[in-house]
């Protein structure tokens, strides 16, 4: 704001010099050159409709443009000569102790007093959080919009780091957790599923290169993806630009396909399900409770919280952890939430 503000008045100042100044001379000035005849009237009324009607719109344009592009680029050169420097790592990898990673010995999440907020002045989304979520257990999350449950899934992803408090894999600080055992071992599904151009084949095995083509077509009939690609053609059907239009739901069919194919021990459904039906958003989770695979659900429907053994109630510093039942009776925020999805007909 204070770098907005500060081009706003310089714009002001150079408008003026270029545009306001010379029209005052040019005025100033009329009397003298109308008097020895080095201008004539129409001259001075051209010059000063020119110097009104086109040097001052275009200055000011051309000043507003350059103003506005220099503060985008001054702000994104200081965020990376503040970030560039200190780390070379994206944020939430920062290197453990002597520059070392290292790789945990299971998959078993922890956090301690965990806290976040997107900026130092800002209020935590996250705040002061305690939770265990041990290796292959089944966890839905649920929340008020902007309680912070799409935040919590990018800190279990390691795509940020905490603010305050501890996360550890496996025991290992997230910080000093290996990227590349990170990377294969945590699979996060968006809201909004990717579809990338190629085939089939391509989009199903990118997270699993070396997956075969059995493989692929298991996980597609494990999540219910298996009669949307033998609609669009097999394997070898195009997706992407090359492709047909896909819904929303069919997207989501892919990237659950894609994730239940991957060699991914923990998976973070970030609301991955939301434009498919009950029933199928059912068949998708059981797929990968059945595989072992450690899951953590956003939820947009009570039948998720139903199907969870524990569910993590999100809001602020008041979150609490149980089943539904004791939920219901110790944590007014899920009774409100429950009964607004009753009453509201979403199963």
């Amino acid at each position: 704001v204070r770098a907005v503000a500060r081009t706003a008045s310089a714009n002001t100042l150079l408008v003026s010099l270029g545009s306001h100044l010379p029209l005052l001379v040019l005025l100033s000035a009329a009397p003298r050159l109308l008097d020895r005849g080095a201008l004539s009237v129409g001259e001075l009324l051209g010059a000063t409709s020119y110097l009104v009607s086109g040097v001052a719109p275009a200055l000011r344009s051309l000043v507003a443009v350059l103003g506005s592009w220099g503060v985008q680029l001054a702000t994104v050169l200081r965020r990376l000569s503040r970030s560039t420097p200190a780390r070379q790592d994206t944020p939430g990898e920062a290197r453990g102790p002597g520059g070392l990673t290292r790789t945990p010995r299971s998959f078993d999440i922890s956090l301690t007093d965990v806290s976040y907020a997107y900026g130092p002045e800002a209020a935590p989304v996250i705040d002061k959080l305690s939770l265990d979520i041990p290796a292959g257990s089944h966890l839905t999350v649920v929340g008020p919009s902007g309680a912070g449950k799409s935040t919590l899934t990018t800190l279990l992803a390691g795509l940020a780091g905490p603010a305050g408090g501890r996360l550890t894999l496996g025991g290992v600080p997230a910080a000093e957790v290996d990227r590349a055992w990170l990377r294969r071992a945590v699979t996060l599904i968006p809201q909004e599923a990717y579809v990338f151009t190629g085939t089939v084949r391509d989009n199903l095995r990118y997270l699993c290169p070396q997956a075969r083509d059995a493989d692929l077509l298991a996980s597609a009939t494990a999540v219910g993806a298996r009669a949307l690609v033998d609609r669009l053609g097999g394997l070898d059907a195009p997706l992407g630009l090359d492709g047909p239009p896909l819904s929303c739901g069919e997207r989501q069919l892919v990237a659950l396909a894609r994730a239940h194919v991957s060699p991914a021990s923990i998976v973070l459904l970030d609301e991955a399900c939301c434009h498919l039906d009950p029933a199928a958003e059912e068949r998708a989770e059981r797929a990968f409770m059945e595989r072992g695979t450690t899951l953590v659900v956003v939820a947009h429907r009570i039948s998720s919280a139903l199907r969870a053994p524990r569910v993590l109630v999100l809001d602020g510093d008041r979150t609490a952890v149980g089943t539904h039942a004791r939920l219901l009776e110790k944590s007014p925020l899920y009774a409100d939430l429950a009964g607004h999805w009753v009453s509201a007909g979403i199963p």
